[in-house]
């Protein structure tokens, strides 16, 4: 872990030695770069597993191109569809050969376009309309001076060439996660413009996981309309297993898409990679006739999209959106609650037995009237609401909003639907200029094993029947369950007697004030002149 991320502050130290510190183009040199070592790794790792004597080669590209053509193809064919197919001359070790012939940055960038050609069919993020983005740019077009570039080229080579992954390919879904986490830090926040990703803190993502997936299951879709950089997708893909399921994403993020694309590959989700869409999900759905067994989200919350409010109301999109789409307001056009559409959308894209999670403002759980309750009684009504958990607030740094996960399962007991209220859980911490609120392991844990028995517990959870909801006004909210309780206690005639003459003397003196209060204001109102 401390050279994985020491490979990356080195990275980033190339970047600002070359004037692009905090430059707009970091983020696109430091991931790419990162994603090419990992993936050079990755190769040479497969192709020593299935050719073992080419580990024990001084030089492995050398090795692997005395291979005869013939046995270098029958050797790619035997690689795992999630390895990328490299030819000797991709490989890192052999460019650091190479550095210091005449325009290596050329040599450099050639070699980053090929590969992405090679593994475009594997590799490549579509959008909407189908174009491919492929892997890797042109990454030394970035420096301005093309009299530096070949030693930008030759400075990123040398600390790929000093470092190695392979020894780390055993390791689990979570050392992976953090590594990913520190590669990104710097540039996942939630300022950036349209459909601005908001960070999903582990914990949530782990509770609607273990939530969501109790016991086995395989061969299922797994799907998630507003991925972001995948936090909820490869939580659950980890719960239910890489190898038992297959990812789905949509969002119209390019910077967000490239970060769930590596995020793929660090985690061994590879194989789902071509399933992943550049669009807009609500106005553009790529998979809007696709039923999932799994779909997880944290849509945003509120969003301007006045622009494409009238493509929304078609027929191809009636009974997507059956409780209706907000109306274009005068003004604050920023606050339209563009998670209604998302919240109606999933439950459009859920299978016969799909199951749903989705982080939500908890207003959203008692709103009286609109779309919020309509949504709410068709869920009550078709028997899909399993139940909500309410987090506590400031569980996300970057937003004041209290948010709730809503839980639905097309299979639930609706006999049995838990509303679990953690907003009295949790430790404050400072993040920067933000506070935050962290849930400790054994809260998570509560959390889940609460909801997942089922378990009515005081001040915590009430487990209740459609019917007691429907009577409820459709709230999903716990609080409104709870059992209020009159403390009564014990008292003789005697205290009685005292206390109510306490009160009485109280009462006396409070008029006596308020009388005294009213005869000053007559006085200063009689005194008013005009001049």
């Amino acid at each position: 872990m401390t050279k994985t991320k020491a490979l990356i502050n080195n990275l980033k130290s190339v970047c600002a030695n070359y004037g692009l510190g905090n430059d707009g183009n970091e983020f696109k040199i430091i991931t790419q770069v990162f994603l090419y070592k990992f993936l050079n790794d990755k190769f040479r790792y497969a192709v020593k597993q299935e050719k073992p004597e080419l580990g024990k080669t001084d030089n492995f590209s050398k090795g692997l191109r005395e291979l005869s053509e013939d046995d270098y193809s029958d050797l790619i064919d035997s690689l795992d569809p999630n390895i990328p197919r490299l030819q000797p001359e991709h490989l890192i070790s052999h460019l650091f050969l190479k550095q210091n012939d005449s325009d290596f940055a050329k040599t450099f960038d050639d070699t980053l376009r090929q590969i992405s050609i090679e593994n475009a069919e594997v590799f490549s993020v579509k959008s909407f309309t189908g174009a491919k983005d492929i892997l890797f740019d042109e990454l030394t077009q970035f420096i301005s001076d093309s009299s530096q570039r070949d030693a930008f080229a030759k400075a990123l080579i040398n600390k790929l060439f000093e470092f190695s992954f392979e020894e780390m390919f055993e390791q689990k879904y979570d050392f992976f996660a953090t590594i990913f986490e520190y590669l990104i830090k710097d540039y996942n926040t939630d300022s950036g413009g349209k459909y601005a990703e908001y960070y999903t803190p582990h914990a949530v993502a782990r509770i609607m996981a273990q939530i969501m997936v109790p016991g086995p299951v395989k061969g299922v879709k797994v799907y998630d309309p507003s991925a972001g950089s995948g936090t909820l997708l490869m939580s659950i893909a980890h719960e239910i297993g890489e190898e038992n399921c297959t990812i789905y994403s949509e969002d119209i993020s390019q910077k967000s898409s490239n970060m769930l694309r590596l995020n793929l590959v660090l985690n061994n989700l590879t194989h789902s990679i071509p399933n992943i869409i550049k669009t807009n999900t609500i106005a553009q759905p790529s998979y809007l006739d696709t039923k999932f067994d799994y779909i997880v989200s944290n849509p945003p919350f509120k969003l301007d999209f006045s622009d494409f409010h009238a493509d929304l109301d078609k027929d191809a999109f009636k009974k997507r959106f059956f409780a209706g789409i907000p109306k274009i307001p005068n003004k604050d056009k920023d606050k339209m609650a563009i998670y209604l559409l998302f919240i109606q959308h999933i439950m459009h894209s859920l299978s016969e037995t799909g199951k749903a999670a989705i982080v939500l403002p908890t207003g959203f759980i008692t709103a009286q009237s609109g779309i919020e309750k309509k949504i709410r009684e068709r869920l009550i009504t078709n028997g899909w609401l399993r139940g909500v958990v309410s987090m506590p607030s400031n569980i996300f740094a970057s937003t004041g909003t209290n948010v709730s996960v809503l839980f639905l399962d097309k299979e639930a007991d609706s006999e049995h639907i838990i509303l679990l209220d953690a907003s009295k859980l949790g430790e404050t911490v400072k993040e920067g200029k933000n506070q935050r609120t962290v849930l400790t392991n054994s809260e998570e844990n509560r959390i889940i094993e609460t909801f997942n028995n089922k378990k009515a517990v005081e001040d915590l959870s009430v487990v209740v029947a459609k019917e007691e909801i429907i009577t409820k006004n459709y709230s999903f909210s716990a609080g409104q369950y709870f059992e209020v309780k009159i403390e009564y206690t014990d008292i003789t005639p005697e205290s009685f007697s005292k206390k109510m003459q306490s009160f009485e003397s109280n009462l006396i003196d409070l008029f006596a004030e308020s009388k005294k209060l009213e005869k000053e204001i007559e006085s200063n109102l009689k005194g008013l002149k005009h001049d």
